[in-house]
């Protein structure tokens, strides 16, 4: 298998898709590109329409878009287990995962990931209420899981949620006590330690993704 990701500093979508590799020790073999060069496009075009990263190739199969790649490995590689076994449990994962695909707009535009960076930004309204939204779900899930995953053992719904304990930590965004525990855990696994010490190798930039202003 390949999995084609962009720059670790600033891809939150390579991150999700890459945790399921990493979180379950499956052998794949990482294609790192370069956001927006030439390269990125040639490279990605043939293989995939969107021309997006990540992208999954698997004996000629091609999967592109982060839940679909990790919906698929937890198919065919791991027999269902990275959901909840408890169906009411794999409903509410569900649930907040596609919340997390599909939703925080205003988090996602005002705080791009950037790992290597300590930045201070002027939130909006509607970014503050996708923090605090953000931050009843992890403060529910830990109160139940407290020093675990969300749903106690590691799940897809936490690989969604990844990259903005990243982002968080970037911005400094304070959190209440049960949020905070969750946000450590995530950013304590050895799986997050090696994606933030690869990217910390990196050194380009993508202007488009470096927001705010930098705290010293």
């Amino acid at each position: 298998m390949q999995l084609y990701i962009g720059n670790q500093n600033y891809s939150t979508w390579s991150l999700r898709a890459w945790l399921i590799f990493s979180e379950f020790n499956l052998d794949v073999e990482i294609i790192k590109l370069r956001l927006f060069s030439d390269d990125f496009y040639t490279t990605l075009e043939p293989i995939n329409p969107a021309a997006k990263v990540p992208t999954l190739v698997d004996q000629g199969t091609a999967v592109w878009d982060s839940l679909a790649i990790l919906e698929y490995i937890n198919e065919q590689y791991l027999d269902g287990l990275a959901w909840p076994k408890d169906i009411n449990q794999r409903a509410k994962a569900r649930s907040i995962a596609a919340e997390m695909h599909s939703g925080f707009n205003d988090l996602r535009n005002e705080l791009p990931m950037n790992i290597r960076a300590t930045r201070g930004v002027e939130l909006s309204e509607g970014a503050r209420k996708d923090i605090a939204r953000i931050e009843q779900i992890w403060a529910e899930q830990s109160e139940l899981h407290w020093g675990e995953w969300l749903f106690g053992e590691w799940s897809i719904a936490d690989a969604m949620f990844a990259p903005v304990a990243l982002r968080f930590q970037t911005y400094g965004i304070e959190l209440s006590a049960a949020a905070k525990a969750y946000q450590q855990k995530v950013l304590a696994s050895a799986s997050m330690q090696r994606w933030i010490q690869e990217a910390s190798l990196e050194t380009e930039v993508v202007v488009e993704d470096e927001a705010g202003e930098p705290l010293e």
